[in-house]
């Protein structure tokens, strides 16, 4: 089995994975929140300072690419492949309004025309191999048997099939039982993404597929670091090195952002997910929330740590 983090913006930064495949090993593939290219061949300072290979040394990184433009595609594929990146992932699944509407990510899935044309062009020059994530449709489920069929037809490195259409957004839930379609009769290898964020649905799918060979989690691991580390058969985290991690990170954005103040923003994004993990925590997620000075948020971490015992089972999301 391949385990891989799923990217989730404003999260899953290089910091952060850095961090995190410091403190907890264990993950196959990072995939990176998504970078779309423009026909200017060029990577804006803000997307190359979490593509640069400097940055991402010795970590299994996956960029991945949001665009419908084939050339727009190749010329950041090529580039990205410059760089070291052995894989690059084409973005069918973001169900974000202002992407659908560009007809980009999901938008594109009820385009059967205009993505054989843009998968034609990609896989006759591609420099390195290629996966997709996908959704099952734009409206409906029903609109994935065509997808796949579309699909095949390609030698792609990897199918990631998040089981839900756009219009779910991450509200509605997942629906493991479309998996039985790709995992049986894709060409290409198949990876399944959607709501396996704890060991408990984790397990219950293992159990219903077995012969799955990759999944994708991502809030499940924000949620609980060690989750993956969990599902490979070893430990939990342990508190000292969780703090650890928490310390460190926060640490990490201030200096990044040249601002303690500005890091906070991004940390309690990360602690939305990581305060589940606590047996009580949610006593404290409104106070998380409110938090508006660096030294507020610490003295609500300590209490956390200083409090509230670690669930033995792991994170137990409220979504």
């Amino acid at each position: 089995m391949q385990y891989y983090f799923a990217p989730m913006e404003g999260i899953t930064d290089h910091i952060y994975r850095r961090l995190h495949h410091r403190y907890f090993p264990g993950v196959d593939k990072y995939f990176t929140p998504f970078f779309s290219p423009t026909g200017d061949g060029r990577f804006p300072p803000r997307n190359m300072r979490d593509l640069n290979p400097e940055v991402n040394e010795g970590l299994p990184v996956v960029p991945q690419l949001l665009t419908r433009h084939a050339a727009d595609f190749l010329w950041a594929a090529k580039a990205l492949a410059g760089l070291g990146y052995p894989e690059v992932n084409w973005n069918l699944g973001c169900p974000s309004g202002t992407v659908v509407a560009k007809g980009k990510g999901s938008g594109m899935l009820t385009d059967l025309e205009g993505m054989e044309r843009f998968l034609d062009a990609v896989f006759e020059d591609a420099p390195c191999p290629i996966s997709i994530k996908t959704r099952l449709g734009r409206y409906h489920a029903d609109e994935f048997p065509k997808l796949l069929e579309l699909f095949n037809r390609y030698p792609i490195a990897e199918l990631t099939v998040h089981c839900r259409v756009r219009d779910d957004f991450y509200r509605r839930p997942a629906d493991p039982s479309a998996f039985a379609l790709p995992l049986s009769t894709s060409v290409n290898p198949v990876c399944y993404n959607g709501d396996l964020t704890t060991a408990d649905r984790y397990e219950a799918f293992i159990e219903r597929y077995p012969t799955t060979p990759a999944v994708m989690l991502g809030r499940g691991v924000v949620a609980d670091p060690a989750l993956i580390r969990r599902l490979q058969g070893g430990e939990g985290a342990d508190r000292e090195t969780l703090r650890e991690f928490d310390e460190t990170l926060f640490e990490a954005y201030c200096s990044a952002f040249g601002s303690r103040r500005n890091a906070l923003g991004r940390i309690k994004e990360i602690w939305f997910y990581h305060i589940c993990l606590f047996d009580g925590g949610e006593k404290y997620e409104k106070q998380m929330r409110k938090t508006t000075s660096p030294e507020e948020y610490q003295g609500l971490v300590a209490r956390i740590f200083g409090e509230l015992p670690l669930r033995e089972a792991g994170a137990k999301p409220q979504w």
